[in-house]
């Protein structure tokens, strides 16, 4: 059995006499030094320090092990922290946790915040602009004392300079610091005497969050977009699903990825991409939103080293000689493809993809009331073939 006793900023004082008890029958104790350092005398066990990297002393934990296994973690271990790792590699029948307050419930009391009404970020491992939003509020664990300045210097060049940004340090310990000021102060004048162990809570101002799909000028681009109308329908035969990964070949924008990013937790995109300057924009506008996506070069000579996707969806290259067999060949069985076109060459591809496959062919035309004069009429938009299918499990 692997214990996992969480243990805050407090030290053995903060302890419950559970989590104490435990610590003081191990043999071995495994954590970071600074969780390590927390324990005092009453811990008679030896203290292993994690090495780097630490994934692979995690999955031999148990090799050598004469007896339970004690590992100390900040905090809640459950919240983005080992215990979720180690209940992973053993199972749940294998890994007992003994939390402390979480480092969340911490930040939420000192700000006045209701815990379920406040999202949950983690940089430890992900880049500043993944903490990104367009409002709300959040606790953003950092990885550093690095990143309350990166991720203030995110936010005002993004136009969110007046989020609130309270960097609390040291939480639930004997030095706990509390600094608050707005992004755009953080950012210009940062404190240089911050913390390793910090968290933020950040409420972002403006608020102007949406759940639908997003309007058209919200994105840079060059005239390569899937317009609104159009992306709403696409995302809607998507169909993303929690935790999947999305590639969008010939990328243009990024916007399919952005929307996918945006419409379940944990989703995923890699835009594939030949124009080096639309990549850029594509991270540029990925950025704005806090989105996990990823940008590669031309499609489908980039496939090859691509974590395989739960759908693909083609917004450009569809006549591109080989693009669709090659996209069909990496769709895993029971994946989604759809593709649109707007070009008769295209089309006539879709056409061919449908009877050979199957799944649905749709055209959609679209018009907007304008001004004729002192009347109004309606101008057509250029017509969208779009062909969306589930690949069976017998074919290739």
């Amino acid at each position: 059995m692997i214990v996992v006793v969480g243990i805050g900023a407090d030290g053995m004082s903060g302890l419950a006499p559970g989590s104490r008890a435990e610590l003081s029958r191990a043999t071995v104790v495994h954590g970071s030094p600074r969780q390590l350092d927390l324990l005092d005398g009453t811990v008679s066990a030896i203290r292993r320090p994690w090495p780097s990297p630490m994934l692979p002393a995690l999955r031999t934990l148990l090799d050598d092990a004469d007896g339970d296994v004690h590992v100390v973690a900040s905090g809640d271990p459950l919240l983005h922290g080992v215990g979720s790792t180690l209940i992973r590699e053993y199972g749940a029948d294998r890994v007992a946790v003994l939390p402390h307050v979480s480092s969340v419930t911490l930040a939420c009391s000192r700000v006045g915040w209701s815990v379920q009404d406040t999202e949950v970020i983690s940089l430890v491992t992900a880049e500043p602009s993944q903490a990104v939003r367009r409002g709300g509020q959040a606790v953003v664990l950092s990885r550093d004392r690095s990143s309350p300045v990166a991720l203030a210097a995110l936010l005002t060049d993004s136009g969110r300079g007046d989020s609130e940004l309270t960097v609390l340090e040291q939480l639930g310990g004997p030095r706990e610091l509390r600094r608050s000021s707005t992004a755009r102060e953080w950012a210009s004048r940062p404190p240089g005497d911050v913390d390793d162990l910090n968290v933020m809570a950040v409420k972002y101002l403006p608020d102007d969050r949406r759940c639908a799909t997003l309007p058209d000028d919200v994105f840079a681009h060059d005239g390569q977009l899937t317009k609104q109308a159009m992306r709403a329908v696409t995302l809607a035969m998507l169909a993303p699903r929690p935790g999947e990964l999305l590639w969008d070949v010939g990328a243009g924008s990024g916007s399919i990825a952005i929307e996918w990013c945006r419409s379940g937790p944990g989703c995923r995109a890699i835009a594939f991409e030949r124009d080096g300057v639309r990549r850029s924009r594509i991270t540029v506008n990925a950025g704005a939103f806090g989105v996990p996506v990823d940008t590669s070069a031309g499609a489908p000579e980039s496939f090859g080293s691509a974590e395989l996707p739960a759908a693909i969806f083609v917004g450009g290259g569809v006549s591109q000689p080989g693009l669709m067999d090659a996209c069909w060949a990496q769709l895993p069985a029971g994946g989604r493809l759809v593709a649109n076109a707007v070009t008769v060459e295209s089309e006539a591809v879709l056409a061919q993809w449908f009877s050979r496959a199957g799944g649905e062919l749709r055209r959609f035309q679209h018009y907007r009331g304008e001004s004729v004069g002192s009347f109004t009429g309606w101008r057509p938009a250029m017509p969208v073939t779009q062909w969306s299918v589930i690949k069976p499990a017998d074919t290739t």
